[in-house]
């Protein structure tokens, strides 16, 4: 079915309520419990300004994110460059304008800023029926960091498309983001989101997307870079026979903070999905959370989801939080599970590999490629994989055991 040509008045969205943490009644305090709880508004005024008390804040160093609180001003943080597939970027959506606001629907103050700051929000349109061979690929460069930027950011995959988009972020900037990505009913879409930041770069983004009927949706979250990257998905796969392929890839070095707070909401019925985010960390303070939401609802029989999530802490003063989180609305289903490690060097395989000959130093760069290559493997872009497996190897010399 083809998106209509107004989109819903932004009114009609609005479910905020005042403090995201926890609701004041009379009985007293009634926390949030679930991602599926959270408070949603186009407005940030609805949010309030973060203490970090908050349950979506706890883990995230809300002070360093305190500029991405206002609206971007000017909006000239960073500079946009359409390196391949120019032709598959359509008009640009106002306001109110489909299908831009079809799905997306704040969750936090960030992705609320974001949308007011973009009257304008790019487009990018894959027609029907259309197979498109290579990457569509967009650069986001910051422009300094003291600089603001705020931008939402529509993939639209009609029906039966198939298409690659990837997002590539480097430079340094203060900047919000929203991907609202919506994979009509047959489509194959894969969306990259590669963060390559300076070290003193800020980004918090939202990436919600809706996976229509028989869509085949993957998720990639690859981040190396950047002073403070909170990435949050929230995918819907709303309906019967889509699938969600949601993988993470983060290498944190000293100072970092890296984020992704992940939601996979099962609502049609056979359903497939699968996350899998991938760390590592080195360096005094580097510094790595994930928090995994799957909800399996009430009328999404036939579900089958599993969702997992692995750090390697590589040396001493990192430190790696890891919280799955997996309900259950209905019994009938194939199975459902979650699982989440963090460790140090498996001394056994160190063992196995020194036995053989190889220098301590060799042996620990193939354990963590070993680790981590299972993520980069899975892009299906032979040149990205190669750049971020010397990426990975780069990152690997620095280590200081």
């Amino acid at each position: 079915m083809t998106a209509s040509t107004t989109a819903p008045a932004q009114a009609q969205h609005t479910n905020a309520h005042i403090d995201p943490a926890a609701q004041v009644s009379d009985a007293g305090f009634v926390p949030v419990q679930t991602r599926s709880e959270r408070p949603r508004s186009f407005e940030p005024s609805d949010f309030g300004t973060p203490s970090g008390r908050e349950v979506n804040w706890m883990h995230t160093p809300v002070a360093r994110l305190s500029p991405l609180f206002e609206v971007a001003s000017p909006n000239d943080g960073v500079t946009y460059d359409v390196v391949s597939g120019e032709e598959f970027f359509a008009a640009v959506l106002p306001v109110g304008t489909a299908p831009r606001g079809e799905f997306f629907l704040p969750e936090d103050i960030t992705a609320a800023v974001a949308w007011q700051g973009s009257p304008e929000a790019m487009h990018v349109r894959i027609p029907r029926e259309q197979e498109v061979a290579e990457p569509i690929v967009l650069t986001v460069t910051g422009q300094g960091a003291a600089l603001r930027a705020d931008a939402h950011i529509v993939i639209e995959a009609l029906e039966n498309s198939v298409a690659t988009v990837v997002l590539r972020h480097s430079g340094s900037a203060q900047y919000t983001q929203n991907l609202e990505i919506i994979a009509r009913a047959g489509s194959k879409l894969t969306v990259i989101s590669v963060q390559q930041w300076e070290d003193d770069a800020v980004h918090a983004s939202a990436h919600q997307a809706r996976v229509d009927s028989n869509a085949t949706f993957k998720h990639f979250i690859v981040s190396f870079g950047g002073g403070l990257v909170r990435i949050n998905p929230n995918v819907e796969l709303s309906g019967a026979g889509s699938e969600g392929y949601l993988y993470g890839l983060s290498y944190a070095d000293a100072g970092q903070h890296l984020e992704s707070q992940v939601y996979l909401h099962h609502k049609g019925a056979h359903t497939i999905g699968d996350v899998l985010y991938k760390g590592a960390l080195q360096g005094e303070r580097a510094h790595s959370v994930w928090i995994g939401d799957v909800l399996i609802g009430a009328h999404a029989d036939g579900t089958s989801s599993y969702e997992a999530n692995r750090n390697l802490v590589l040396t001493e003063g990192a430190r790696a939080e890891s919280i799955p989180n997996l309900e259950i609305q209905t019994g009938n289903i194939l199975g459902a599970g979650h699982a989440s490690a963090t460790g140090r060097f498996d001394d056994e395989q160190l063992f196995y590999l020194q036995s053989r000959g190889i220098s301590e130093e060799e042996a620990r760069r193939l354990v963590v490629l070993g680790f981590l290559t299972d993520i980069v493997l899975r892009l299906g872009i032979p040149s990205l994989e190669s750049e971020l497996l010397a990426a990975i190897d780069i990152e690997i010399a620095e280590v200081d055991v």
